[in-house]
């Protein structure tokens, strides 16, 4: 194991654009059914491999998966819970100008974490294939919450009081924690992007619609994360991402953090990827509510929806500005989101991919020093 430790001024969301083999085997596996799982997982073995070792080219310290064994950043994860199951639909999540694939999640029984989740094997793979500390991106618990349509969640104790969810989502990622953390995961990163989604006037309008108060929401994804994560070992890390959508390039909400900000940074999180490439999340002062101490955010100025490179010295004014709001010494760079949080992938080439994640790394090493 590495002697390094998180945070890093240098860092990314977690997800790549697949490389063209796992992409060909996932679809003769899926949809041509001519090979087994087998195959499809010595092609992943193979890809991903390369996968790290252009993270740890570039110069990052924390390397993933690209998430190159799943098809949504999020779905395939809740799919593994005990508890829930992924249905197929015909009408998917909206987007900006595109839909999403029509996956529902549905709440059939009592959540629990498997022991045997697949994704635990997922992160030893990347562990023993890298010099560098070796980082998984999961959904955070407001993602199987907000994700899920009242009338898809089938457990009486649950439909009849909300927090019996809440609490059950909040043990079962307490265990997932724990899991990790003994399968030898000290970087574990939770991806509760609904923070961001509850600042928008639309999916506000939209929870109000379904009877629920969109800022006791934010109350409680807060209070189970915050749970979730208590009392993990002092050597691990918990980092959380937060964007608005993102799926080919588009888009799915907008809106300013600052009425999540207090609850966001009350959580307990020890690393914060927080998207800021467009105007659509708001100003820089909610950063004045990270309390002074080893939290550290990393504001998403880099996008990874578009292949244009922003200019160095943009980004060092832009952390000018950001240092008004919070000591500079809690503050690092990373993409707004990933590269690919479905397995489509934003519009981008491999190429514009590592250039960006450069970018990261000599933006660091520029302000701070190194990364």
């Amino acid at each position: 194991m590495t002697d390094l430790k998180p945070p890093f001024r240098a860092d990314h969301v977690g997800s790549l654009l697949r490389p063209a083999s796992i992409v060909e085997a996932r679809k003769k596996f899926y949809q041509n059914k001519s090979i087994d799982a087998a195959e499809l997982k010595a092609v992943e073995d193979a890809a991903i491999p390369e996968l790290i070792k252009m993270q740890e080219d570039v110069g990052l310290k924390a390397v993933t998966d690209g998430e190159a064994r799943r098809s949504f950043w999020h779905y395939d994860f809740m799919g593994m819970l005990t508890g829930l199951d992924l249905d197929e639909r015909d009408e998917g999540v909206q987007f900006a100008g595109v839909k999403l694939r029509p996956i529902y999640p549905t709440i059939t029984s009592k959540l629990d974490f498997p022991e045997d989740h697949p994704m635990i094997e997922h992160f030893k793979f990347v562990a023993e294939n890298t010099k560098v500390v070796p980082k998984i991106s999961i959904p955070g618990p407001s993602c199987c919450h907000f994700r899920t349509a009242p009338e898809d969640i089938h457990v009486p104790e649950y439909k009849e009081d909300p927090q019996a969810l809440f609490a059950d989502l909040a043990a079962t990622y307490k265990k997932a924690v724990d899991t990790f953390y003994k399968a030898g995961c000290r970087y574990l990163q939770m991806d509760d992007i609904f923070f961001a989604y509850l600042c928008d006037p639309k999916h506000r309008a939209e929870k109000v619609a379904n009877g629920q108060d969109p800022d006791w929401l934010i109350e409680r994804y807060s209070w189970m994360l915050r749970e979730a994560i208590k009392d993990r070992p002092s050597d691990m890390y918990i980092g959380m991402h937060m964007c608005r959508g993102n799926f080919r390039s588009t888009h799915a909400a907008e809106g300013a953090y600052d009425l999540a900000a207090e609850s966001i940074f009350s959580t307990g999180v020890d690393i914060f990827f927080m998207e800021y490439d467009t105007d659509r999340a708001g100003g820089l002062e909610p950063l004045k509510l990270l309390p002074k101490g080893n939290q550290i955010v990393l504001p998403g100025f880099i996008t990874t929806k578009s292949a244009e490179l922003e200019d160095i010295d943009w980004l060092k004014s832009k952390f000018d500005e950001a240092s008004k709001y919070v000591d500079i010494n809690q503050l690092g760079i990373a993409p707004q989101c990933g590269f690919a949080s479905t397995e489509e992938g934003n519009s981008i080439t491999p190429d514009d991919q590592k250039r960006k994640l450069e970018l990261v790394v000599k933006t660091a090493e520029a302000i701070w020093g190194g990364v």
